[in-house]
């Protein structure tokens, strides 16, 4: 008989990456309420596991601990913070991997918790507002704005189906959360918000470079490689470039043909060739 830490382990090897890092979050969040409590029957006047790995607004504290720039996008400050972006990563994140790869929904999570973080530590360095205030920073949430921008860039027509609303465009739900933002960046929490904006561009800026014929690993490996050139290079041409063209231009066409479908219908309506081939284009 299967005892349920055998059936958790199973369900978190069988998941997909999305839900993966629903229960690592979920996990991580755990084991903050542990450390608390402890702390509280310590009488320690502090969370020492959220002092380690949140983001500290101080760029001197941050040198001290740098993997916090990674490590905070897996805390969460309470349990609604954790089951807001529980649900939203749940149901995004979905819908992102019949468009992208495992590989590009990592990408974008991490891409856009790291630079929501980088935005979060310019912003207490050099605006005047926050320069002299000190705060930690939590949460998934620039990753998860990461995948949703990203996701309503390459389907904005795309219709969410909302119960008691009905079908609402992505490209309106990514707008109003931008602007929700942005409407709160004077009122409270000015950092977090600012850090969910740095998600927002990555996501944005990620999708942009592969609607223009980019692949993410390409990119990275330009973003991250020396400019040193070698002494010799080796210039292949290529026999029959029109006919390269015309495969491109086929298949653009094909995609459109299958997003035009997806804007008007729903994702249900396509049939699994279709599903597959969006799935292929996409690891590509």
């Amino acid at each position: 008989m299967n005892t349920l830490k055998d059936k958790i382990l199973q369900q978190i090897k069988t998941a997909n990456i999305a839900e993966q890092f629903i229960y690592i979050n979920i996990i991580v969040f755990v084991v903050t309420l542990l450390s608390r409590v402890l702390s509280q029957l310590m009488k320690w006047n502090e969370n020492l596991f959220i002092n380690w790995f949140s983001l500290p607004s101080n760029i001197d504290s941050f040198l001290s601990q740098p993997w916090a720039l990674i490590s905070y996008g897996f805390l969460h400050a309470d349990f609604l913070h954790i089951l807001f972006n529980s649900i939203l990563l749940f149901y995004i994140g979905n819908l992102f991997l019949d468009f992208f790869s495992k590989r590009d929904f990592i990408i974008y999570y991490i891409s856009g918790i790291v630079f929501g973080g980088i935005i979060y530590l310019l912003s207490y360095t050099y605006f005047p507002s926050l320069k002299d205030s000190h705060s930690v920073l939590v949460g998934a949430s620039a990753g998860v704005t990461a995948i949703l921008i990203g996701l309503a860039t390459k389907i904005p027509n795309y219709g969410l189906q909302i119960r008691f609303i009905g079908a609402i465009k992505l490209w309106h739900i990514a707008v109003a959360f931008v602007l929700l933002d942005l409407i709160q960046l004077p009122v409270s929490n000015s950092g977090g918000h600012l850090a969910h904006l740095g998600g927002a561009i990555v996501g944005f800026f990620l999708t942009n470079q592969i609607n223009k014929g980019e692949t993410l690993k390409h990119l990275f490996s330009n973003i991250f490689k020396s400019k040193k050139e070698g002494p010799l290079k080796t210039v292949y041409r290529n026999p029959n470039p029109q006919q390269n063209i015309k495969k491109s231009s086929l298949q653009q066409e094909k995609i459109d043909k299958i997003l035009d479908k997806i804007s008007k219908s729903g994702y249900e309506t396509l049939s699994q060739e279709e599903k597959d081939f969006l799935f292929t284009i996409g690891k590509k």
